[in-house]
């Protein structure tokens, strides 16, 4: 009798079952998209990184557009009553760069979406005029950051209102380089032989023009950065940021206030996991996972070792609590990109999903002919018991299949008042899947204010969120923040903090609505 690895039989038991959880509506709604490494099969790292997307509403009609980053060209589609149609030749987004990441922000102030997108070579920002069409203006702005970047998030540093701009950047890569797997055949190579290199910080100055801030800020520090959120993670009610490196200790930028963050992740417990060891940090994910008011952090990690799931504590700051959570043994075998916190079935709890894929050659797990089936892994979802302990389970079409797959977005695509994702792939095709899983009331609320921080009390206990889009891995997602409330058919109070102090609330609301909080200017 031949016995298979337990991982073989986790991944063998979500692949058998289907149950209602996400539907993949990709192609009924009119999604051509495949990702194209552009240089595939030549086995340099960019090509293994793969790309990400964004859930946005580029036209300000009230739904999702996606916009989606290619090796080649990227691509854009306008959401039509759930149809998508390819937009990109009339919008000007169809960057040629070797893209990577991509972020989403109003940068000169004017009520509409831009795009910044990150590439392997110098980065892109376009600025939307409003009429369905964007203006190429990274020179104009300052921002042609023009190292390997990758993730990249827009958030308020100083509480002035304008968005700046955080960009990890990850190697300087020698396309020269080989390296081949045991078998001595060629494979990708990893980030070990390669120098790291700093990322960056850009000030906005004021309508879209930026400066370059990272050293007078003191993040000009050599790093191997791939994921990177923004939020308050130390309660003074100041953006900080978090930043994933690969390999290395990660980076937990706090804001000082003054324009300078100061690293504290080693003294608040965030830069390593608890045995003292630099994990290789892909994506991440920002939420109250156990709803005790405090934000806590997952770090997704290359197969071999865990995705880390940091706790906030109020006082400590972060504590490694990835066995306690149930996420240790069932993310061990694989390697996580993006990631995030949302509540999938509307019970109050925010639940977890991961996309995986290899960066290096493995066992077959996708039967695919493909070059990428030896990459291919199982995507997961989590399901929260309430008290941040994690339990995986089949969640329909997200799990139904092995893909070599890299970003990850949320937002509620079809505008039923749940969580939906979209999934990119390595090489591969894009998916976008609906929630068919969720039940009972929500609220989703739209704030200006990227770093806002929004409780709800509904049905007898209080929930909080962060208005954090640019998470997960190399994505951007919806910007409105969405809460589930079980059977409460009316929220008791609704409060919001935004960046620079400013508190609003209120009191009384019905369930089952969409509200939009209006900007300080």
């Amino acid at each position: 009798m031949q016995l298979r690895p337990p991982w073989i039989l986790l991944a063998a038991s979500l692949l058998a079952r289907t149950d209602a959880g996400f539907r993949d509506v990709t192609r009924e709604s009119g999604i051509d998209f495949v990702h194209d490494p552009a240089v595939g099969g030549k086995y340099l790292i960019p090509e293994s990184i793969g790309a990400g997307g964004a859930l946005f509403d580029y036209d300000g009609d009230g739904d999702l557009d996606i916009y989606l980053v290619n090796g080649r060209a990227n691509r854009l589609y306008r959401q039509d009553a759930g149809t998508f149609r390819d937009v990109t030749a009339v919008s000007g987004l169809g960057d040629g760069g070797y893209g990577m990441g991509v972020a989403v922000g109003d940068v000169d102030g004017d009520g509409d979406s831009d795009v910044y997108v990150t590439n392997y070579g110098p980065d892109a920002l376009y600025v939307n005029r409003g009429d369905g069409t964007f203006v190429e203006a990274t020179r104009a702005a300052g921002v042609d950051n023009p190292a390997w970047g990758a993730s990249a998030a827009f958030f308020d540093m100083e509480g002035d209102g304008d968005l700046d701009l955080y960009v990890t950047n990850y190697l300087a890569f020698d396309p020269a380089a080989v390296c081949t797997d045991p078998a001595g055949r060629r494979d990708y190579c990893g980030p070990a032989g390669a120098d790291g290199v700093a990322d960056v910080l850009y000030r906005n100055d004021g309508h879209g023009r930026f400066t370059d801030v990272s050293r007078a800020a003191g993040v000009a520090r050599v790093g191997k950065g791939l994921g990177v959120v923004a939020a308050d993670l130390d309660g003074d009610a100041l953006v900080d940021v978090y930043v994933a490196n690969d390999g290395e200790p990660n980076f937990l930028w706090i804001n000082q206030g003054d324009g300078t963050f100061v690293n504290r992740a080693v003294e608040m417990g965030a830069a390593v996991n608890a045995l003292g060891q630099a994990e290789a940090g892909m994506g991440v994910a920002l939420g109250d996972a156990d709803g005790d008011g405090v934000l806590d952090v997952l770090v997704t990690h290359l197969r071999g070792e865990t995705h880390t799931f940091y706790r906030g504590d109020a006082t400590l700051g972060f504590v490694d609590a990835t066995l306690a959570s149930g996420l240790g043994g069932t993310s061990r075998p694989y390697t996580g990109f993006g990631t995030g916190f949302f509540d999938a079935d509307h019970d109050g709890d925010l639940d977890l999903a991961v996309v995986h894929g290899r960066v290096t050659r493995g066992p077959d797990l996708s039967g695919s002919p493909s070059y990428w089936g030896p990459y291919a892994e199982p995507d997961f979802f989590y399901r929260n018991d309430g008290r941040g302990r994690f339990a995986v389970e089949p969640a329909g079409d997200l799990t139904a299949r092995v893909e070599n797959s890299r970003g990850l977005a949320f937002g509620d695509v079809d505008d039923d008042g749940d969580v939906d994702l979209l999934a990119t792939g390595g090489g591969g095709p894009v998916r976008l899947l609906r929630n068919d899983m969720a039940r009972g009331s929500w609220l989703v609320v739209g704030v200006p204010d990227v770093g806002a921080v929004v409780t709800v009390t509904a049905g007898g206990r209080e929930q909080l969120r962060v208005v954090a889009p640019g998470s997960s891995f190399l994505s951007s997602g919806d910007p409105r923040v969405h809460f589930g409330l079980g059977d409460a058919d009316a929220i008791d109070e609704l409060r919001i903090r935004r960046p620079d102090g400013e508190a609003w609330r209120v009191r009384g609301l019905p369930a089952n609505r969409r509200l939009v909080v209006g900007g300080r200017r």
